[in-house]
């Protein structure tokens, strides 16, 4: 793979813009190689043939090509260029390189390509430095909450406190040793947290010249960590993320005391354990941002002397060498201080399972999953031709119990084929997320090693399709038992087992099929349904999206309940449809999905004081009136309902259509670059965010059919258009997933938002940093 390829790949997505334009010095390379190209030419041809001039330039071209290959230009050209650094109050350290030869011929490109050159390292070399200083404000408040930690250990557990207090030896983090002169003036944090002090204790100072010397210190005035610590933290244990919480919150407005009980510690640990482990994520990430960058400086430097057959790379790259971003060391000393801490305190020190649990090793794809895709989805194939066979062969379309089994089996193999429709679409939208660079897995918070690829998405969709297409095969009869004028109980069964056997797969307490995945998908579900009692992030808010595309799996959930306890399954039928019971129930299922997101747009709305959270509820709420109006219709036929409907359904649509295209997609932007799209794309091809545009207003126009009276096709049942309409909904929604996690990425790489934010245990009362005496 090119370096300029890899390059890209190795790039953390939200930061992008922060790195070096490789491309774009590549190209400009391009325009001076062309360049010299053609005045080589050109003074060659304007020589006659034979003459010394001619040998001479000859030569002189020949020299200078291999000498470029060599990497090795000529001697007489060993001043190309001048790089200093501009340093001034309230500088960010700039650097800048003067040509020393402005005056050969074609200069201005190489000029053009300096410029560009100090542009992208001083924006490479700031946004380091930014960074890095962010992570050791952040190390100075993991260290005070480790300090806080240590001290709510030995309040609890008296026993491991009189046995350090008797052994000699300290558990505390002294705070002495944390800080260390970064710049003169200026003080910085080590995550040097909790070691034990021995006869000696190295710290690591920064002198004048900006190198670190170590400096040895007695460990005379060292002492354990102080509970009086614990008298100005305040414990973050109210935090409104669960239904009791929400309610202590709701009915309790005093602050509550603090117990300090092994709960609380038990929490606290947690919380910081997740917060290193991220603070370290974070670290790796600026590691790799470092060493990218610094690598393809060099890159681009020694494809310039090549090109330019001059010796420019060794000045520039000395500057490189010597600048924030190639000499500092910070990330790895705070890296070494993170594991230290991490595996003595969070792994009872074994070493291998700490780094373990701080660089989670990459998940690697198995060729296994790759031929069970294709042995599945080659069954699925063969099962749909040996269905459209058997139906011919049958003549089923035209069969006395065609209608009975529409109206009674039909629905209850639906059920499965929009699971396999929304599966199919999800594992497309994982396949262009990837390919589009979106960084699906930091957005939906998955774990690193455990987020479904593609592959694994289609895998499941194309199993679940061989077991629905096998049993839809062995339930097509289409006669009754002249005998017992009934259906074979064991066949009419076959769509409840099914189901039975989908939901203990979903349930399986094993690690197989994916567990972590599926208690993923079980808990942000089950925080839907308890909404809004838990705080709603944003697989929440998803999951709940993709719940309201989903209406008619519930209703045929509602009609497996009504066919198998009320229905006589074994002569296929059922009076559902005349029970008022069943009639509420179909409507009240259809709105719960849209009634969660409802109550989920007010928790944020009073969490986050956004209006926008409020408008999205009164959206959700139009639709919930539609929602009515039409099943109402569909029961009550009347113009007056046809024309309530139609008006309800037409103002939701707008709203709905609105929101989708200028809030979910961010796109209609008239002033963009891209105009009536947004500022920055991931997709090339503009024509796709219009099509999709159309799209979306066109499926959304989907209800159409039920408020016209449209229930029956000349072709299709009505059971089979209600599926048809079904599908189409899903298949809208695949497309709303794929420009809405877009959009958000976007937003991301806006705000250089590469990490998650990660709740910390402990609030000290005043900002003054607390020295353990």
């Amino acid at each position: 793979m090119k370096f300029g390829k890899e390059f890209v790949s190795q790039m953390v997505a939200e930061w992008e813009e922060a790195y070096m334009d490789y491309n774009s010095l590549k190209a400009t390379l391009k325009h001076i190689s062309k360049f010299r190209e053609l005045n080589e030419s050109a003074a060659m041809a304007s020589t006659p043939k034979g003459s010394l001039k001619r040998r001479l330039t000859l030569y002189r071209a020949f020299s200078g090509l291999t000498s470029g290959q060599r990497g090795s230009p000529r001697k007489n050209e060993d001043e190309v260029i001048l790089v200093r650094a501009e340093e001034g109050e309230g500088s960010e350290g700039l650097y800048q390189t003067m040509f020393l030869k402005p005056s050969e011929e074609g200069a201005e490109q190489d000029l053009v390509f300096f410029k560009k050159l100090d542009h992208e390292f001083n924006k490479v070399n700031n946004f380091y430095k930014k960074m890095v200083n962010a992570m050791i404000e952040e190390a100075e408040e993991l260290s005070k909450q480790m300090n806080a930690l240590i001290a709510l250990r030995i309040k609890v557990d008296k026993v491991g406190f009189r046995n350090v207090a008797s052994s000699g030896s300290s558990t505390s983090i002294p705070m002495n040793d944390h800080i260390y002169n970064a710049r003169p003036g200026h003080s910085r944090v080590h995550m040097d947290v909790i070691h034990e002090i021995e006869l000696s204790n190295e710290r690591h100072l920064e002198n004048g010249t900006g190198n670190y010397e170590k400096q040895t210190t007695s460990d005379e005035g060292f002492r354990p960590a102080s509970v009086e610590i614990l008298d100005r933290v305040k414990i973050n244990m109210t935090a409104l993320d669960s239904p009791i919480s929400t309610i202590k919150g709701l009915l309790s407005s005093s602050k509550p005391d603090q117990s300090f009980s092994r709960k609380e510690l038990t929490k606290a640990e947690e919380q910081i354990s997740i917060a290193l482990k991220e603070f370290y994520h974070k670290l790796r990430l600026l590691k790799s941002y470092s060493f990218l960058n610094l690598l393809a400086f060099s890159k681009i430097m020694k494809k310039y002397d090549k090109v330019s057959s001059r010796n420019a790379s060794k000045d520039y790259l000395k500057m490189v060498d010597t600048s924030y971003v190639g000499s500092s060391d910070e990330v790895n000393r705070l890296m070494e201080r993170v594991e230290h801490a991490f595996v003595k305190h969070f792994a009872n020190g074994n070493h291998r399972k700490g780094m373990n649990t701080l660089r989670p090793t990459t998940k690697k794809e198995r060729h296994r999953i790759t031929f069970l895709l294709g042995l599945f989805t080659g069954c699925s194939i063969a099962l749909i031709v040996a269905l459209i066979v058997l139906i011919h062969a049958r003549n089923i379309l035209y069969s006395e119990g065609r209608t009975k089994y529409m109206d009674n089996i039909f629905p209850l193999y639906s059920l499965f084929g929009y699971l396999v429709l929304h599966m199919i679409m999800y594992s497309a939208n994982v396949y262009f997320w990837r390919r589009y660079k979106i960084n699906y897995s930091f957005i939906f918070g998955f774990k690193e090693g455990t987020e479904l690829g593609y592959r694994e998405v289609f895998l499941l969709s194309s199993g679940l399709a061989v077991l629905s297409l096998a049993a839809v095969l062995s339930n097509l009869d289409m006669e009754m038992d002249q005998r017992t004028k009934s259906f074979s109980a064991f066949t009419e069964l076959v769509p409840l087992g099914l189901v039975i056997v989908l939901l203990l797969i979903t349930f399986c307490p094993f690690n197989i099929i994916y567990k972590s995945s599926r208690f993923f998908l079980i808990r942000c579900a089950f925080h839907c349904i308890c909404a809004p009692l838990y705080k709603v992030n944003l697989p929440e808010n998803f999951l709940a999206d993709q719940l309201t595309s989903q209406v008619q799996a519930y209703r045929s959930l509602e009609f497996y309940v009504c066919y198998y306890l009320w229905g006589n399954f074994k002569t296929r039928s059922n009076k559902c449809l005349q029970s008022d019971v069943y009639k509420a129930f179909y409507l009240i299922v259809a709105i719960i999905p849209f009634w969660i997101r409802c109550l989920q747009c007010f928790r944020r709305l009073l969490e986050e004081r956004n209006t926008m959270h409020g408008l999205n509820g009164l959206k959700y709420i139009s639709t919930i009136v539609a929602l009515v109006m039409r099943t109402t219709n569909e029961f009550h036929r009347g113009i007056v309902w046809q024309i309530l409907a139609a008006t309800s359904s037409s103002i939701a649509t707008i709203v709905n259509t609105y929101w989708d295209v200028v809030i979910d997609w961010g796109l209609l932007r008239r002033n963009s670059k891209n105009p009536w799209l947004r500022e920055k794309l991931s997709v090339p091809n503009k024509s796709v965010y219009f099509a999709a545009m159309v799209l979306n207003v066109v499926l959304r126009l989907a209800w159409m059919q039920s408020v016209l009276g449209i229930r029956e096709a000349p072709f299709l049942h009505r059971t089979a258009l209600t599926a048809l309409v079904a599908c189409l909904e899903i298949l809208r929604r695949g497309i709303w997933n794929f420009f809405r996690l877009e959009n958000e990425h976007l937003n991301n790489v806006g705000n250089y938002r590469a990490f998650k934010s990660v709740p910390l245990p402990f609030n000290y009362e005043d900002e003054e940093e607390i020295t353990v005496t």
